[in-house]
């Protein structure tokens, strides 16, 4: 059975980015997560990342047909 939450280290891990920057996506509700447990730990469904993965997709098309030829691309 595959794993059906994911904690915030393995979420940065998955989108490349520091766990800080996992933090705040689920803090700002960017990504939809819950608090669990007595201490109240972040956890992610893995279906609601690969939600928002999508939608990163969708808007990085979007953006791209905004600006095309790499207009207005910032890259970390």
């Amino acid at each position: 059975m595959a794993q059906r939450f994911l904690q915030l280290a393995e979420v940065s891990e998955i989108l490349n980015i520091s766990s800080a920057q996992a933090y705040a996506l689920v803090r700002s509700g960017e990504l939809p997560a819950i608090k669990i447990g007595g201490r109240g730990q972040w956890r992610v469904e893995a279906t609601e990342l690969e939600n928002y993965i999508q939608r990163m997709y969708t808007e990085t098309r979007s953006f791209v047909k905004a600006h095309p030829f790499g207009g207005g691309v910032e890259e970390e």
